[in-house]
């Protein structure tokens, strides 16, 4: 008859350490799909409400002229903001794309000066557009024309749709890979111990009795692991925030709080449930089945 192999204490440490940075890897995953899940609704509104319209003014409007009409812009309930770019700024501007000014170039400066209009994300559309273009048009009679991208906002649109449905997706499988990996993990440390829980109920243990404090062990394992996960996910954010990218106004505290308590619960709950599930297999189990599993 083949002797059992004795698991060590060594040997059952680092299998521990090996299913919390396993279990922790998995949470780190999930925990950025939830993060994505709560930053696609903001990611659409900052792009939307970073595209803009140009309304084009007489040369002859007077200053007094173009701030009565940013003062009616701005009390508009579509508008998020109003800048005025005058002929200078525009001639300025350009200059520093071509390299030439465009007054020396032609002689004039055929740039006219302009209102630039961001919108608030819902009036961010195609035919809210349109019909504000017509709101827009009358206010004033020093307005030459309203120019905007319509191709350009519908694409937006068509695209923000896109990915909140991608986003949705991912959640979805990962969630259903994570739980199965997790589980997995778990099950295999529950493995290695099929024949204590054998022992214990040949002398009479109770099957809550045996399952308690296998439930307790993988909680903190599920918490540690969590924990490592939430770690993992402030270096990130902290890193792209700092060194890459400004995403300082899609990034809030609640939807972070938010993150690290569904790490950590899914964490805990998983941790339960599979240790639950792994434990009652093998009470179920006969002793001679243990040898072939």
């Amino acid at each position: 008859m083949k002797s059992r192999k004795k698991i060590t204490p060594a040997a059952f440490l680092n299998s521990r350490i090996t299913a919390i940075i396993s279990i922790s890897l998995v949470l780190f995953l999930l925990g950025l799909i939830v993060l994505l899940s709560l930053f696609a609704n903001s990611f659409s509104t900052y792009v939307k409400e970073n595209l803009s319209f140009d309304i084009v003014l007489n040369d002859d409007v007077s200053n007094v002229q173009v701030k009565e009409l940013q003062q009616t812009l701005n009390s508009a309930t579509y508008v998020k903001s109003v800048k005025f770019i005058s002929k200078e700024d525009a001639a300025s501007q350009l200059e520093k794309e071509l390299g030439q000014s465009p007054e020396e170039l032609l002689g004039f400066n055929p740039l006219p000066a302009i209102l630039e209009v961001k919108l608030n994300s819902e009036y961010a559309t195609a035919d809210s557009i349109t019909l504000i273009e017509k709101n827009v048009r009358g206010m004033s009679a020093n307005i030459q024309d309203v120019q905007y991208h319509k191709d350009l906002i519908q694409l937006v649109n068509e695209n923000m749709k896109k990915v909140g449905l991608i986003i949705l997706g991912l959640a979805i499988l990962l969630m259903i890979i994570s739980y199965a990996l997790i589980n997995n993990t778990i099950r295999l440390m529950i493995y290695s111990k099929r024949f204590l829980i054998h022992t214990m109920r040949l002398v009479g243990a109770t099957n809550g009795f045996i399952t308690k404090p296998f439930i307790r062990s993988n909680i903190l394992s599920g918490i540690v692991a969590a924990l490592i996960a939430i770690g993992l996910i402030f270096w990130l954010l902290y890193y792209v925030v700092k060194d890459v990218i400004d995403f300082s106004e899609l990034i809030d505290m609640n939807s972070l709080l938010i993150v690290f308590a569904s790490v950590l619960v899914f964490g805990v709950i998983i941790s339960i449930t599979a240790t639950w599930m792994a434990v009652n297999k093998y009470l179920r189990m006969n002793v001679d089945d243990m040898y072939y599993e």
